[in-house]
């Protein structure tokens, strides 16, 4: 890739767009430029979808041996280790997280790709016992075909990993439509896999809006699957929009994660965690712990102790040693995030820190909002219901654990949520009833490759990780063989009867 300005990758080349279109890639942290992208639009993702289909067709990677597809996951991996202080750099730069957080993506998509390549030589189907020793039964699981894989702005190669490593384990090929606001490791995981020698067409790029870039992804026909990750509204669009070629959906929408605190928790790492919780990359996290759920004999000092520590936390750009997080990724999202916040004290909620952008020449040219806590609120609340996607915690009470977990499951969502208590009893038992699909005990956050990731309701449909992250590329075939075929005699011959 030579022009900045030609970052559409299209069956093996690097193109502008073809109506010409770019667009300013900016730090959140500072407005400084960060690149300047094409701007893709409906006929440049068409093209993109038909490279990816002939290559599809063609059986260039969905004939290689799965163990061999694993074995370029696996240099791929070994590559982005290699590669991690040029990925962080650029994933700060569109993102205005710390540094210090994008190295730590650039280990866990290291690690995606490890897994699915360690996983890719391990699926080779299994035999079906028919009752009979003339019949060999199998299933084979089979690549899905071509896949649209759209990915958010909040960690954007990370979520777009978790996409293109099962579905290149898997024999897929793909067309990957980043967010058009963070789009520069997409460009690089583009020119690394070509590097790597992945077969033109394969993987394939459009850098641009959603509207034009990125729809086609869910109505083309020739597209078999479209897996998305991203807001709630749109999600449901993308879904309809699939309907009408009845293709496979995974969707990843986010959450209203509940963080729930009991008295007989460990009380510092208790406030400690759902500091990173709610306020880890400025809440822009879809697990956030945006819900903090506390018994109602320790919530004041909890509660007290939560404000003490938020003040505190310092904000910075991606390279500032200091900070411990960072900018919004938009004036508009910052906006969005300050309505919120009036809303809820508009309703009731009391401000307890936070509500506003800090103040000074460090700040000014940044998205930044001070960490928020909204404390007595109740579901019925906007700031309860409404997904903030920004630093912002609410504070419920409980007093009976009937009590808590209703609290908790009393959400259209269900991504996520965390229970804390030293009774090891209780926090199974209320594990295995919150509605959400990872429940951390005494811990916030942390997710395994080789563990399935994904909600329940209206926080999407599928898995992405673990085994079943590679089914969602997948398709099953029962191969049926008859080893020593017989006439039926179920119709007669009334030819030989004459």
């Amino acid at each position: 890739m030579t022009d900045t300005a030609s970052t559409l990758f299209i069956n093996g080349s690097w193109e502008p767009a073809g109506s010409g279109a770019v667009r300013q890639i900016r730090n959140p942290a500072d407005g400084e430029l960060v690149a300047t992208v094409s701007e893709a639009g409906r006929e440049d993702a068409e093209r993109a979808i038909a490279a990816a289909r002939a290559a599809f067709d063609s059986g260039v990677w969905a004939a290689v041996p799965a163990p061999e597809r694993g074995a370029f996951l696996l240099k791929v991996a070994a590559e982005l280790r290699e590669r991690r202080e040029k990925f962080a750099r650029a994933e700060s730069l569109d993102t205005g997280k710390r540094i210090i957080e994008s190295r730590i993506d650039v280990d866990d998509i290291a690690a995606c790709f490890e897994y699915f390549g360690k996983l890719a030589g391990q699926q080779a189907g299994r035999l079906v016992d028919a009752g009979n020793p003339a019949i060999v039964s199998r299933i084979a699981y089979e690549p899905v075909g071509v896949c649209g894989l759209i990915t958010p702005w909040n960690y954007p190669l990370l979520q777009a990993a978790w996409k293109i490593a099962p579905a290149l384990a898997a024999g897929c090929t793909f067309v990957l439509k980043p967010s058009e606001l963070t789009p520069s490791t997409a460009i690089l995981a583009m020119q690394l896999l070509q590097d790597l020698g992945l077969p033109d067409g394969v993987a394939n790029l459009v850098t641009g809006a959603g509207a034009e870039a990125g729809a086609p992804l869910s109505e083309h026909p020739d597209v078999d699957l479209v897996s998305f990750t991203g807001g709630l509204e749109t999600g449901k669009r993308i879904a309809a929009a699939a309907a009408g070629t009845v293709k496979k959906v995974a969707l990843e929408l986010g959450g209203k994660n509940p963080n729930v605190v009991f008295a007989d928790a460990d009380f510092d790492a208790a406030v400690d965690n759902a500091l990173n919780g709610a306020f880890v990359h400025s809440g822009q996290v879809c697990s956030a712990g945006a819900r903090l759920v506390v018994e109602e004999s320790i919530a004041e000092r909890f509660v007290d102790e939560l404000v003490r520590r938020a003040q505190g936390i310092r904000l910075g750009g991606p390279f500032d040693e200091a900070a411990e997080t960072g900018p919004l990724i938009s004036a508009a999202h910052r906006e969005k995030v300050h309505a919120y916040v009036q809303r809820g004290v508009a309703e009731g909620a009391r401000l307890r820190c936070g509500g506003e952008a800090p103040v000074g020449q460090k700040y000014d040219a940044g998205f930044y909002y001070r960490p928020t806590v909204l404390d007595r609120v109740h579901r019925g609340m906007s700031v309860v219901v409404d997904e903030a996607f920004g630093p912002v915690v609410t504070v419920e009470t409980f007093r009976t654990e009937d009590e808590a977990v209703a609290t908790a499951n009393d959400t259209v969502y269900g991504l996520a949520g965390a229970v804390w208590t030293q009774d090891a009893g209780k926090a199974q038992r209320v594990a295995g009833r919150l509605r959400h699909g990872t429940v951390w005990i005494n811990d916030y956050h942390p997710y395994l490759p080789q563990a399935e990731w994904g909600g329940f309701g209206q926080s999407g449909v599928g898995r992405e990780l673990g085994p079943s992250g590679l089914a969602e590329y997948q398709e099953a075939k029962h191969i049926y063989q008859n080893t020593s075929p017989q006439v039926t005699g179920w119709f007669a011959d009334h030819g030989k009867e004459n």
